[in-house]
């Protein structure tokens, strides 16, 4: 058990009612877990996930009127902000790449077991990438495979920008590194913007992951170097 004494709040969003329900059964015994709202397809996961500001989505990707990918990416856009944690059967990467790169947090499979499903929503309420030991795999091997870039961090970032980055990788909130490195939010979003930039990737997700492949976290998301 986490020693978190704040209540997560979920959105849970899933086409089958079983599974919603389910969920929701399921979350119910979780002391800092509560779900305030369930949706039923992509476009409700965008109505809801204005109106309740939940701290977690729990999004399915198969869903009828609009898909899961769809909905992410609209939802990200209206607010940066949004955690949302991808709950589903599939693992293909027709299915896992979008979902990342619009801008999902996390990626974990239904037949994960409650502690599995607790602990990926924990790590995606403190912004830290929690995505499905294959799933890892799978993204760390397509950057792998990408066409060289000469990307270098150590050459193409300023100190202040790898400093970021590396308390990024440490699942440090952007208040949080704003109060570590003694400068204004603001700024932190500016240098998270500039590291997308130079090391061409999506989101805060990929940098993640980016700063994994370097050896900053691994891929539990435990910190493996100090700033």
């Amino acid at each position: 058990m986490g020693i978190n004494t704040d209540v997560i709040q979920i959105l849970v969003v899933d086409d089958h009612p079983i599974v919603l329900k389910g969920t929701q059964a399921l979350l119910a015994d979780i002391d800092d877990v509560e779900v305030v709202g369930l949706a039923n397809n992509g476009m409700e996961a965008i109505e809801m996930a204005a109106s309740l500001m939940p701290d977690v989505i729990l999004m399915d990707i198969i869903m009828p009127e609009m898909d899961g990918i769809e909905a992410i990416q609209r939802i990200v856009d209206d607010n940066p902000d949004a955690k949302i944690l991808v709950l589903t059967s599939f693992i293909t990467d027709e299915r896992v790449f979008p979902s990342i790169k619009a801008g999902a947090m996390g990626y974990i499979l239904k037949d994960s077991n409650l502690d599995e499903l607790v602990r990926a929503i924990r790590q995606v309420y403190h912004n830290q990438p929690c995505l499905h030991p294959i799933v890892a795999r799978k993204v760390l091997l397509d950057f792998h495979n990408k066409p060289k870039l000469e990307i270098n961090a150590e050459r193409d970032l300023t100190e202040r920008e790898i400093a970021v980055l590396k308390l990024l990788a440490q699942g440090k909130s952007n208040q949080d590194i704003a109060e570590i490195l003694v400068i204004a939010e603001v700024t932190v979003r500016t240098h998270i913007s500039h590291i997308l930039q130079k090391l061409h990737l999506h989101n805060r997700v990929q940098a993640s992951l980016y700063a994994l492949r370097q050896g900053m976290i691994h891929l539990n998301g435990e910190q493996t170097v100090e700033n």
